[in-house]
């Protein structure tokens, strides 16, 4: 019954999609790094207008086949909107949340394409806790079979190799493993936020570290709606959402061989936060 409602309000937002909003803003990552909590606050400012449906579309990654007539009608209506902007005095804007875009290697050039002038919000977390928080969040999914969070590391290259180059040959493809296990990859945010930065240009990129938005949520809060120029019309309840434990039992020496390999990509991460992630200091 629910995927039946589902599927009959995609079709009623496709048929009214030029009537619908595009989004202003992207939540566009990272995997396991708070991104669903920022949505949930964002989404109570009344001039920030969440997808219709579910929080992320995933248009720019998976769904792209779809077609922009299909992304924009997940979006409200523009008279809804407009009636936001009359009662608070500025633009009502819309946006969604899906972590696989900072990800993917196609999605920042369909990003900059379909949304010019679009801007990205980045959460990042220590990598070596979203590793583990990513294999626990894919196991309980049962989109990873291997339970051994050690050996699924040592696996990850051989299951993503020759991902990216099966993607950009095949653009409407799906691979699985790129999506699901890429413990180590993923946490190289350094490299994805290279990627992103000719295309969407820095000052339009957010880089946020998800610990500080847990510990100081109102300071970021507040950092966000500059970012997005939005007038702040009080805080909303800040919550923590999909938090989900890694493995009870990672040992020290993996520990370190991890915190090892993603030193210089954290190093590379200060210019975009504005000094040291909270995890290396």
């Amino acid at each position: 019954m629910k995927r039946s409602a589902l599927s009959l309000s995609r079709v009623a937002g496709r048929f009214s999609s030029g009537a619908r909003m595009l989004p202003s803003f992207l939540i566009a990552g990272g995997q396991r790094c708070g991104t669903t909590s920022l949505y949930r606050a964002l989404a109570q400012h009344p001039l920030l207008l969440k997808p219709v449906l579910h929080k992320g579309v995933h248009y720019f990654d998976v769904g792209y086949g779809h077609g922009l007539s299909w992304y924009q009608g997940h979006f409200p209506l523009r008279v809804g909107a407009a009636l936001a902007t009359h009662r608070y005095g500025a633009p009502a804007q819309a946006f969604e949340s899906s972590p696989y875009y900072l990800f993917h290697p196609l999605a920042g050039e369909r990003i900059a394409a379909e949304l010019p002038g679009v801007k990205l919000i980045v959460l990042v977390r220590d990598p070596v806790e979203r590793a583990r928080s990513a294999h626990a969040h894919e196991l309980a999914r049962g989109f990873e079979t291997e339970s051994n969070f050690e050996y699924a590391i040592e696996l990850e290259a051989r299951r993503l190799a020759g991902a990216e180059k099966m993607l950009r040959e095949s653009p409407l493809s799906v691979h699985h493993s790129h999506r699901h296990h890429a413990y180590l990859a993923r946490g190289r945010y350094a490299d994805q936020l290279d990627r992103l930065e000719p295309l969407i240009g820095r000052d339009r990129i957010l880089v946020l570290d998800s610990h500080r938005f847990f510990g100081e949520p109102e300071t970021v809060y507040d950092r966000v709606l500059e970012f997005l120029e939005v007038p702040h019309l009080g805080y909303p309840a800040f919550e923590r959402h999909n938090g989900r434990p890694g493995p009870r039992r990672v040992s020290r020496e993996l520990a370190q061989v991890l915190r090892d390999h993603f030193e210089a990509y954290d190093a590379r991460l200060t210019p975009w936060l504005g000094g040291e992630p909270s995890w290396r200091r």
